[in-house]
């Protein structure tokens, strides 16, 4: 049996490059300057959005990774996955999708290949929609992933601008993905934590979606590679608000907790946290940071909406089923992009 995991030096999203390195290039990229794109790169959203007419607008996202998990067929449903979460987090609905491929085919065998791929299909199929093609190259480490089309109202986007002071902060998903498929890469998960991981990592977030885009909810953004306070700050950016939250408040995998003293995390979330220790006032110990810089690979929702609506929203999102639906924290008048993390 080949262990994808060990065919490749990264995994998941924890292999996407940090915002400390990412960031400085794309402010030097020229500026989007069609007055039809409604999102673009300028506010580090997890997809574009571009209006079509008054009553339609595309979303548009491509992601994809190395090998997080050693099944062919899991991992074909975590990248894909993974990916049209990228339009569920626009508050948007996917109608296409195309494969991208990147294949040792001198290494390992094309069946491989083959379960990769149902296991994309699989989850596209539970999105609703159809792969109608894609492209492939021959690289050193397998790579896989999605570039998926989306729609959605030109007046109800969920980019991470529209919050406002005062919202609450509402997550779908718990923390510690990146952490445990670490731990099992380097045949460290004693918990034997790594399949319920793996369920998470292939749950869509098309309920949490269809809950928020009900709501009163006013941004949102979802929580991948960049890990929770990284796309937190990006949000605190882009709404020019700082945030609050308490580490005893946000839901994280017990094993995570477990993993993480015993000194296993990615590279990449150890990247995130040396990001954002220059915007971020911590009262916990480095543990605890750590579980909040996480790299995640297929995270849920974060959402922000005003604060007599959250309660409500917590109780649609468990009533569809999602994973976990827990108020983490507050967005606040302050300097924009500071957030404070207490206990």
């Amino acid at each position: 049996m080949i262990r994808l995991t060990q065919t490749a030096k990264r995994a998941g999203c924890a292999a996407k490059h940090p915002p400390g390195y990412l960031f400085p290039l794309l402010r030097g990229l020229p500026p989007v300057t069609d007055p039809r794109v409604m999102v673009g790169t300028a506010t580090a959203d997890h997809a574009a959005v571009y209006r079509l007419t008054d009553d339609i607008a595309l979303v548009m996202t491509t992601d994809f990774f190395t090998p997080i998990v050693d099944d062919p067929f899991d991992f074909g449903r975590v990248a894909a996955t993974n990916a049209i979460s990228d339009v569920y987090a626009m508050g948007g609905t996917p109608i296409s999708a195309l494969n991208i491929v990147g294949f040792p085919d001198d290494t390992l065998d094309g069946s491989i290949l083959a379960r990769i791929l149902e296991g994309g299909a699989d989850s596209a199929r539970k999105a609703g929609i159809d792969i109608a093609g894609g492209h492939t190259i021959k690289t050193d480490e397998p790579i896989y992933g999605l570039s998926v089309t989306g729609t959605v109202s030109p007046s109800r986007v969920f980019s991470n601008t529209g919050a406002k002071a005062g919202d609450a902060l509402v997550l779908t998903k718990p923390l510690g993905i990146g952490i445990i498929t670490t731990a099992a890469k380097q045949d460290r998960d004693s918990l034997g934590a790594i399949g319920e991981v793996i369920e998470l990592m292939a749950t869509l977030n098309r309920t949490a979606c269809e809950a928020m885009v009900a709501s009163t909810a006013r941004a949102a953004t979802d929580i991948t590679g960049f890990g929770l306070l990284g796309h937190l700050r990006n949000m605190t950016v882009g709404s020019g608000l700082s945030a609050t939250l308490s580490l005893a408040s946000v839901p994280i995998l017990e094993a995570a907790k477990v993993y993480v003293a015993e000194g296993i995390a990615p590279g990449g979330t150890h990247a995130n946290l040396r990001y954002l220790r220059e915007y971020v006032q911590f009262d916990v110990p480095e543990q605890g940071q750590l579980l909040l810089c996480d790299a995640q690979t297929s995270g849920g929702l974060l959402i922000a909406i005003p604060e007599n609506d959250a309660e409500h929203l917590i109780r649609d999102l468990l009533s569809r089923g999602a994973p976990c639906a827990v108020r983490i924290g507050t967005l606040e008048q302050g300097t924009p992009g500071a957030i404070v993390v207490t206990r």
